[in-house]
């Protein structure tokens, strides 16, 4: 059974969520730790953290989260927001997938079971190399100009899925169904925080990787 944690301040909505994820097969626990790391997680064997972040500076979530080593081999995690917070978010946050308030149960199951799924599927074999900008698709890591970026399991996805098209320009709605999945519930926003996040940790005056495609979306340039 898939062990998630939920990390949050509010204990009697986290126990809420906690007990509508368990009716649908998830084994939930619940906790306000704010000292949560990725060796702790692992050592509890979680296989996702879901994680809270309201704003304020105690947030157990954002605390875990700002803390967090973005590695393969730790938990993925999705952030519980609301909509106000999400619109302040710092792009380098580490998370892997959000939901916004009101939190649906099967929306927040359905998002937890394809993020483990999609770390199953992982891995190629191969790299991909485009200029200054290679992926290890074997073991999932990217650098840039020889520096190691870290990067959340969805924003290595999408790079992935770009960098692997190149030249190629995407509809937010079609870069939403061959990443994020063609059940996913949220709307296309998703993809512009995501692509915000991705160019400030891979892009700078001298490197330049994703282009946006005035009244499309976003493409990866073909000449790298």
């Amino acid at each position: 059974m898939v062990r998630v944690a939920i990390i949050s301040d509010d204990l009697k909505q986290a126990e809420k969520l906690s007990s509508e994820l368990t009716e649908r097969g998830l084994n939930c626990s619940v906790s306000t730790d704010n000292k949560m790391t990725p060796d702790k997680a692992n050592k509890q064997g979680l296989d996702i953290i879901l994680a809270t972040i309201n704003g304020s500076p105690s947030s157990s979530g954002q605390s875990y989260l700002a803390k967090k080593t973005k590695h393969q081999k730790n938990p993925p995690v999705i952030a519980l927001l609301s909509l106000e917070i999400l619109d302040g978010l710092d792009p380098a946050t580490p998370i892997d997938d959000f939901v916004i308030t009101p939190w649906d149960a099967n929306e927040v199951a359905l998002r937890v079971k394809r993020a483990l799924r999609r770390i199953k599927g992982i891995g190629r074999g191969e790299s991909i190399k485009c200029g200054d900008l290679v992926i290890d698709l074997d073991n999932c890591e990217l650098t840039v100009d020889g520096r190691l970026a870290t990067l959340t399991f969805r924003e290595y996805e999408l790079l992935r899925f770009l960098a692997s098209n190149k030249g190629r320009a995407f509809t937010r709605e079609a870069l939403l169904d061959e990443v994020w999945g063609y059940d996913y519930f949220g709307g296309d926003r998703t993809v512009d925080v995501h692509i915000r996040r991705l160019r400030s940790k891979i892009e700078d005056p001298t490197h330049t990787f994703i282009e946006t495609v005035r009244n499309i979306g976003y493409r990866f340039r073909k000449d790298l």
